[in-house]
């Protein structure tokens, strides 16, 4: 595969993260947090993950530079579905294992296009991910610290998995972020040594990762937002539907300014059980026939109101006349389309937790921020 010669190069200026009270990499770790051989896992693949890539990194230029360890068996760049632009990250598949580690203990963090690649093994299995044992949760992080220099510091303790300093978008530190080691032990250890000492200047928390919903107080949420809500319901009829899950505090349906519903609301109960069970129960409760005729009459006389609209409106205008009947058949067809599903579909609710925008967005952002 033909590619210009990669700018490759170690980086100069990553220094390992000391403080006071730190460990430092050259120390020798005590005897009962050493290298936890005997409990290593075994990698029985030789695919390498590597990310924080710079979008212009392709295959080609990743073979060129892998390929210099070792004999590399394929390699693949992820790409956005639609827009094929790179997602940052890549699967490199060496053929023998040995290559692989080489890989990994010399290539981790080498500047690619100027920026440091984070390399890892590579997990298939994604329960290694999920169940979050071992994963260290690292904040208060001097900014000047980078994934190299958590690295260094915490990999005193035992074999690292991954390893991520949170940035924004520009490429900044927020101060904080993710060590995952191979072992419970090796993790235990890292927060009973690093937590309250000082990295750079600074006194650093160091804790177990908690899930979202395994944080205190965040899963005592009580308002659930509903959509699909039948234009007949009253804020009565939806109280009385979602009462049989428990007691409800307020239930609500929004209205436009004519005072008619929008088909959606929330409803907040007393206790958070009974949200949860309401999501589990009433999440694509079927609504009876009767329930959404009235909505489908509502929709389509506004369509009929709308379609007169532009028929009058045709006679005023002669500039762009076919671009507006394009436009405008278009919108009938779609129309049409829509009817065609209702009449032949069946109406469900949709029951969610509510939640503010930012709140929805952090929760996504968490999910991503590890990998």
């Amino acid at each position: 595969m033909a590619s210009s010669a990669p700018q490759t190069t170690t980086p100069a200026g990553s220094q390992p993260a000391t403080g006071a009270s730190a460990p430092v990499a050259g120390n020798t770790p005590a005897p009962e947090i050493a290298n936890a051989a005997g409990n290593q896992m075994q990698f029985h693949s030789a695919s390498l993950y590597v990310g924080d890539l710079h979008p212009e990194v392709t295959e080609a230029l990743l073979f060129d530079i892998f390929n210099a360890v070792g004999p590399v068996a394929s390699i693949r760049v992820c790409r956005d579905a639609v827009t094929r632009r790179s997602l940052g990250y890549a699967y490199i598949n060496f053929h023998n294992y040995t290559d692989a580690e080489r890989a990994l203990d010399t290539m981790n963090y080498t500047l690619i296009k100027d920026r440091p690649c984070r390399m890892m093994w590579s997990q298939r299995d994604p329960s290694l991910r999920k169940n979050g044992a071992g994963n260290v949760f690292v904040k208060n992080l001097d900014l000047s610290i980078d994934n190299k220099a958590l690295y260094d510091t915490f990999s005193l303790f035992g074999n690292i998995l991954s390893c991520k300093v949170v940035t924004d978008r520009s490429g900044k530190s927020k101060g904080y972020g993710f060590v995952h080691f191979e072992t419970v032990e090796a993790a235990n250890e890292a927060i009973r040594k690093i937590n309250g000492m000082l990295i750079a200047g600074k006194e650093v928390y160091v804790g177990d990762f908690l899930k979202r919903n395994d944080r205190p107080g965040v899963t005592e949420w009580t308002n659930l937002y509903v959509k699909n809500i039948p234009k007949s319901w009253s804020e009565e009829k939806l109280e009385e539907v979602f009462g049989m899950m428990g007691s409800i505090a307020s239930a609500i349906i929004m209205k436009d300014s004519e005072g008619k519903s929008k088909g959606f609301g929330f409803v907040d109960y007393v206790e958070h059980e009974s949200a949860a069970r309401a999501i589990d129960e009433m999440n694509k409760y079927e609504l009876e026939e009767s329930e959404t005729s009235n909505g489908k009459e509502e929709k389509k006389v506004d369509a009929e109101k709308k379609a007169e609209g532009d028929k009058k409106g045709e006679t005023k205008e002669v500039e762009g006349e076919q671009n507006e009947g394009e436009e405008k058949d278009k919108e009938n067809n779609e129309t049409e389309n829509n009817e065609n599903i209702e009449k032949s579909g069946k109406q469900f609710l949709v029951v969610c937790r509510a939640q503010k925008k930012n709140e929805r967005e952090r929760e996504l952002s968490e999910k991503f921020e590890q990998l």
